[in-house]
């Protein structure tokens, strides 16, 4: 039978054989009367064996082997697990997310933490291993090429200021003299403050434009005997250098950043090249050189710096740009300056979409130790030949050093979709029949006899003409809405029996894209993004994310691999319903960058550190998001002073209504909660604001000497604008 023409006129009778291909389909009339059941999709791409399905299959779905490789896999229930030692870390010693999140959301009388998603997840351990691991491909490259000095990094605050990522680099990194760079003044002041706990050689360097106080700030950080290097990113910095320095009696340690003409041509190369927005020319350097010469500073001068731009492609952009650098750095040598060290800036990518691809802007086409290796091998040819000795390497690899310690987990709330019609009694088609006019009953006529004689590209048109005529006709009155709606649901089951029909869900996700993933918004910057869970079970839709602000921005629409959705689950599956997605790679930028849009805030945030307790995990740290009160502050609203009018309104106008006061007192607890709570939704019961904090701070887990735990956002007990009932 077929099952197109049935839809349409279910008194039209099909030709003898004639049918549409089973994967092409609609419900037999029979379903379209009486079913309930959800019409079959074939969403899953056509590669993909339906059979079975298995967490290696969704692992290679969402290609997590590619850009999760060594720190995420899919474990045998179904979960992302992320290792937190790298290649190293033990079968024991795998974290399942799920169990992170449960942890950190579920109720405080059930065990957890109460904290509402969005959560940030942070993995110490994860932060320890890069830096470990970079450390690790420069020692072994400068060993292997018989390099004369070594390699001392700085981690650039710029990438994510958080207290606790910065204290974790400065702590991890000083058995092998990890420094930091900063690019402003508040910058420069934490950084000062933390590197008083690192390595004394830790190299402090003060990148960005400056103005007098910045250049008495870095070097009042030289009279701490901190390791501080000022870079000039101007000309005219120098002379303030050189002014200020005299007057406090601070002798300088000089760098300049260069300007190069290796350029790198992708999206993050607009700071690159001769026409970059910082640096200096080679006509400015020679001035810079000539004054400290005037100044009797020129031994002062001991750094080089530049910077090709983020996500360097390839090692051979790289290398190209070491080796100018290297030139200028053998140039001032000769010229007298006291060089000492060579800076290559950042630029040291990570593979988001898992492609290992040198032609993708989500993707670099070299390992950790290729990086290394053409850095060293390309300053030792250019100094051996110039007969210049080994300069200290130094990089500011933000991006690759804390990007995979952090995890974006929020969850799906609801979803929608062009419903295909599954109810259409026959006496509701007669009805809706009758109630066209002639044009579009012609239509409607037409359209089934092409059903019937299988002419697609007819069914199509006489389908469009008739949705546009019942249009008009709702337009003018004469049609109702559930009638408009039928001849939706009918347009629509044609455009599905021809493969025409679009599957793709829109899956409201419980988070705002603006304040958490601002660079996916912004630059189109691309995010693995996958369920966490239940990826032992065949996903049966495709979606796109679509976020809680009144924005048509704040969507998800283009993901790793060059898809447009995402094969999700259809919602309402095991954890009690709830469904839960992870951005991951996303511990760079995007918490700084994030702002306040609809007065959504950041989100709620756990350090989870390795043990060897059952679950493999403690929660060393947890803190909620920012409250409705604190991002009104942002904004210069004053909530105490707010909730002060709506209580007053409260009692003005509920006096009539009141029984002892219990309307008023009900409504004032209630409004004086909502400033306290975030401004997200909350979700079913597993979510608890108001559960009462241990020392203003939250802390689970048996490794109290971790760290100190993070003070929640909550206000203190004399902050509760409390109020009495006489």
């Amino acid at each position: 039978m077929p099952a197109l023409a049935c839809c349409v006129d279910a008194a039209v009778a099909p030709p003898p054989g004639y049918a549409f291909a089973w994967d092409r389909s609609l419900p037999a009339p029979e379903a379209l009367v009486s079913s309930d059941a959800p019409l079959p999709t074939n969403d899953v791409p056509p590669t993909v064996d339906l059979s079975h399905w298995s967490p290696a299959m969704s692992s290679a779905l969402y290609r997590i082997d590619g850009w999760g490789d060594p720190y995420f896999t899919v474990n045998s229930s179904g979960d992302i697990s992320v290792r937190p030692h790298g290649a190293a870390t033990l079968s024991h010693q795998e974290i399942d997310l799920l169990k992170v999140v449960k942890k950190a959301s579920d109720p405080k009388q059930l065990g957890g933490l109460g904290l509402q998603l969005p959560l940030i997840v942070r993995f110490p351990d994860v932060l320890k291993n890069r830096l470990e691991s970079l450390q690790s491909a420069f020692n072994f490259a400068v060993e292997s090429q018989g390099y004369e000095s070594h390699y001392q990094g700085v981690y650039p605050v710029k990438c994510n200021q958080d207290r606790f990522v910065v204290e974790d680099i400065v702590k991890f990194g000083s058995s092998f003299r990890f420094g930091l760079e900063a690019g402003s003044k508040p910058e420069l002041l934490l950084a000062m403050s933390c590197l008083c706990k690192g390595s004394p050689d830790a190299l402090l360097i003060c990148n960005g434009f400056k103005d007098a106080e910045y250049i008495s700030l870095a070097l009042a950080a030289r009279k701490l005997l901190l390791n501080t290097v000022i870079v000039l990113e101007q000309e005219e910095e120098v002379d303030l250098i050189i002014e200020i320095s005299r007057k406090m009696a601070v002798r300088p340690v000089i760098g300049l950043r260069a300007k190069l003409r290796t350029k790198h041509a992708g999206h993050f190369g607009s700071t690159s090249g001769e026409k970059g927005k910082f640096g200096l020319t080679t006509t400015q350097i020679l001035r810079v050189v000539k004054k400290l010469q005037e100044s009797e500073m020129i031994d002062c001068l001991q750094l080089l710096h530049f910077h090709i731009g983020s996500q360097i492609p390839s090692t051979a952009l790289l290398a190209d740009g070491v080796g100018e650098a290297a030139q200028i750095y053998c140039e001032l040598v000769r010229l007298g300056a006291c060089m000492k060290v060579i800076d290559i800036g950042g630029g040291l990518g990570i593979d988001y979409d898992g492609s290992k691809s040198a032609d993708s802007e989500v993707s670099v086409g070299y390992t950790l130790q290729e990086y290394a290796s053409a850095v060293v091998q390309a300053v030792r040819f250019v100094c051996d030949r110039k007969g210049v000795s080994h300069p200290v390497l130094c990089s500011e690899s933000g991006r690759a050093i804390v990007s995979h310690h952090s995890i974006l987990v929020f969850e799906a709330v609801s979803s929608s979709s062009n419903k295909l019609m599954q109810q259409l009694p026959n006496a509701g088609l007669q009805s809706f029949v009758e109630r066209l006019n002639d044009d579009a009953r012609a239509d409607y006529q037409n359209l089934s006899a092409a059903a019937i004689r299988g002419e697609y590209e007819t069914c199509v048109l006489y389908a469009d003409q008739l949705k546009q005529r019942c249009v008009d006709q709702f337009k003018e009155g004469s049609l109702s809405i559930e009638q408009l709606a039928a001849v939706d649901g009918i347009c629509d089951l044609v455009s599905k029996a021809i493969g025409a029909y679009d599957p793709v869900c829109t899956y409201n996700v419980n988070l705002s894209i603006f304040t958490s993933i601002p660079d996916f918004w912004a630059i189109g910057q691309l995010f693995p993004i996958v369920p966490i869970h239940r990826l032992n079970e065949r996903p049966g839709v495709r979606g796109i994310l679509s976020d809680l602000t009144c924005d048509s921005d704040g969507k998800i629409d283009k993901f790793v691999g060059g898809e447009s959705s995402l094969p999700l689950h259809e919602l309402g599956g095991g954890n009690g319903g709830r469904y839960y997605l992870g951005m991951f790679l996303g511990g760079a930028y995007e918490e700084a960058l994030g702002g306040f849009h609809n007065l959504f805030g950041g989100p709620s945030v756990v350090r989870v550190s390795q043990s060897d307790g059952p679950h493999s995990f403690s929660v060393t740290r947890a803190a909620p998001g920012p409250s409705c009160a604190d991002v009104l502050r942002m904004m210069q609203h004053e909530p105490e002073l707010m909730f002060e009018t709506l209580k007053h309104r409260a009692e003005e106008f509920l006096h009539d209504e009141d029984n002892g006061g219990m309307a008023f007192a009900s409504l004032a607890t209630s409004l004086a909660q909502s400033f306290h709570n975030m401004p997200y939704l909350v979700v079913g019961s597993t979510c608890c604001l108001t559960a009462a904090t241990t020392n203003g701070s939250y802390y689970y887990g048996n490794d109290v000497s971790a760290a100190n735990p993070i003070a929640d956002s909550s206000p203190g007990e004399d902050e509760h604008w409390s109020y009495c009932i006489a």
